[in-house]
């Protein structure tokens, strides 16, 4: 399963090599899907632009982690300085990336437990993030309805614009 966690979010199923679109040519849009169990405090959730409430993109998206910063601190700062700021020590950065963490987690479970992927490649800006592929396998575990979860999390082998080298191929 390749996902793209930038501005907005997205992905692609890829089986024996080739990407499954489907009849609708929609495979893989997890983004416009609720967040799956999500907390009291975070319904009805954010207003997308789709004219649902709650996407999944609102929530792990780099806009949504950055709203939720915003939510929380009153204050503007760009997913990279949330980072930074996290990595400094700043506990309400901290806290607002594992809140990201804790709904990205959620949200691939919920992924996992439908298409049970050998592996799950990360693209886009928040794919720069190395926190998450230490992080997110320890949280996915409780999600996902198995014993065991041998699923990989991956990152792009040709960086965070991995996305549009592959829609390239498509052509």
């Amino acid at each position: 399963f390749g996902v793209i966690l930038g501005t907005g979010v997205g992905g692609g199923i890829v089986v024996h090599g080739r990407l499954l679109q489907g009849p609708n040519a929609i495979a893989g849009e997890w983004g416009h899907n609720p967040l799956p169990w999500p907390r009291p405090d975070e319904l009805p959730g954010p207003a997308c632009y789709c004219g649902q409430r709650g996407c999944i993109e609102t929530f792990v998206s780099g806009p949504g982690l950055e709203s939720d910063y915003r939510r929380e601190t009153g204050a503007e700062q760009s997913a990279r300085a949330i980072l930074a700021l996290a990595e400094s020590g700043d506990a309400a950065a901290e806290a607002a990336f594992q809140r990201y963490e804790d709904r990205l987690a959620w949200s691939l479970g919920h992924v996992m437990n439908i298409l049970d992927p050998d592996a799950i490649v990360l693209g886009g800006g928040m794919s720069n993030c190395a926190r998450l592929y230490h992080n997110i396998p320890r949280l996915w575990d409780r999600h996902v309805f198995s014993d065991r979860v041998d699923t990989l999390l991956l990152p792009p082998r040709h960086g965070d614009s991995s996305g549009v080298r592959g829609a390239a191929w498509l052509w």
